[in-house]
């Protein structure tokens, strides 16, 4: 070959990799329920996840993604808006979003996307959320057990040769019941319990089965990682992979603890993203689907999102993002009202509860009707064991009795089991914390207290497509 033939097969080989590096394919791979600081790749100490482990070596790992809302809907419709949960309306569990809200398949498909879910959707209504359902992954997380994956439809979809593709696939594990895995790799006595975790017999049990279905579902990523190898797309495709909100273990889901809101989050894109690295940078949920627009060859507006671009985190240009994340918790219908309300920097995190003098109580965990906790027989073991361990008391009465104000160094303090709301030195600290997080809520429109109890609640519950309060 001449030295001007081999330069212009050179050059026309770099423009097709640029345009394919401006428009890639993307592969979302989220679990379902799982504490971001079990994994391994966060200091988890017992799960094995080697395909989870492979992937962030090839990628670059977000030390600080949060979500808004640790509950499975609120979560999603983030996700797939771009917008937090009081501006695109889903602020409780098995709510929906409004009907104006447009999401991940309107903004992506103006760019020339095909735009599909696998797995488990949890939102509504379908006419803001119109992805094109993808078969062979369980779409429910309550099954026992979860039916059998077959990736041939995922296959499929990724070899299609129009467009550029974006597939979300959403597995159901680690969410409750856990059933799947092999729990014998994870014996009850060897298991380090972290420290927001109560230490009983029957809470070893649960947590290794947790642990089983964490190491079932990385078996899966790796499934879904092999099947983009052999679509032959893998070096076009920026692959995301989250393990969404915390386990249905007290202090994580449905709380505004790091626990709960703090999610993994791993970004592979080859040639563009950098290889085996770690950042700082402050992200939320919201700013993903901005960022795919952005790189679809959009111009993200705040007409249309809550968040914004972070591709120049992926593309190396910067370490920085956000100064601050938001959360919110809205415990209808899963249990009695108890509005909470977030904010961290990523050093420090700041938690108002707004009706402190109530009892906190979680349905799910703690039961109903007398008949045990669902899926969480765990939780009886605790409540006994406080009369004979001041540890699990104190857990307990953590979950159940919360101050006004909570401030954490989370840095430090990694699950959040010291309060130094009231320590003076830190005084500053809060009040920044504190007017930053009165900001976002006046910016959302957020009604406080009277979002769970007031008009907001009542006018949610006249429209039928926005909230069912019975399940």
């Amino acid at each position: 070959m001449s030295r001007t033939l081999f330069v212009a097969v050179a050059i026309s080989l770099s423009a097709v990799r640029l345009q394919a590096a401006d428009e890639p394919n993307v592969l979302i791979i989220m679990a379902d329920d799982c504490t971001f600081n079990d994994l391994p790749l966060y200091g988890g100490q017992n799960a094995k996840t080697p395909n989870i482990d492979s992937l962030a070596a090839q990628g670059l790992t977000f030390n600080r993604a949060y979500l808004s809302s640790a509950m499975c809907q609120p979560c999603r419709a983030e996700l797939f808006t771009g917008q937090y949960p009081m501006q695109n309306g889903c602020a409780w569990n098995h709510s929906a979003s409004r009907d104006s809200v447009k999401s991940m398949p309107h903004h992506l498909r103006q760019h020339g996307y095909r735009v599909g879910i696998a797995g488990k959707v949890h939102v509504k209504p379908e006419k803001v959320f119109p992805f094109e359902k993808v078969k062979g992954f369980d779409p429910s997380c309550v099954r026992n057990p979860t039916q059998p994956h077959d990736i041939a439809h995922v296959t499929e979809f990724l070899s299609r040769s129009a467009g550029p593709f974006c597939l979300v696939v959403a597995l159901v594990e680690p969410h409750v019941p856990w059933v799947m895995g092999d729990a014998s790799q994870y014996p009850p006595k060897k298991i380090k319990l972290p420290p927001n975790i109560a230490d009983t017999a029957r809470t070893r049990q649960d947590f290794g089965r947790y642990l089983a279905e964490i190491s079932y579902m990385d078996g899966q990523v790796g499934q879904l990682l092999q099947a983009l190898d052999e679509s032959g797309k893998a070096d076009d495709t920026l692959v995301l992979f989250t393990s969404e909100q915390g386990s249905q273990f007290p202090g994580c889901k449905w709380t505004n603890w790091d626990t709960g809101l703090h999610t993994a989050l791993i970004a592979r894109w080859p040639g563009v993203v950098a290889v085996g690295k770690r950042t700082d940078a402050l992200v939320q949920y919201c700013d993903v689907l901005p960022t795919l627009v952005d790189l679809g060859g959009g111009r993200p507006s705040a007409d249309d999102f809550n968040g914004t671009s972070f591709r120049a985190v992926l593309e190396g240009r910067t370490e920085q993002h956000r100064k601050f994340v938001y959360g919110m918790h809205n415990n209808l219908p899963e249990g009695p009202a108890y509005p909470i309300r977030t904010v961290t920097d990523g050093e420090f995190r700041y938690i108002r509860n707004l009706t402190p003098g109530e009892l906190y109580i979680e349905k799910h965990l703690m039961g109903t009707r007398g008949t045990g906790a669902l899926n969480n027989p765990y939780w009886g073991t605790w409540t006994w064991d406080t009369q004979q361990n001041p540890a699990t008391y104190h857990l307990v009465k953590r979950y159940m009795l919360r101050p006004a104000e909570q401030l954490y160094h989370t840095a430090k303090d990694g699950y959040e089991m010291n309060n130094v709301a009231a320590d003076p030195s830190l005084a500053e600290r809060k009040q920044r914390l504190a007017v930053a997080l009165e900001k976002w809520m006046t910016d959302q429109g957020d009604p406080g207290v009277d979002q769970d109890t007031g008009p907001s609640l009542q006018a949610a519950r006249r429209d039928q497509h926005r909230y069912y309060p019975g399940k």
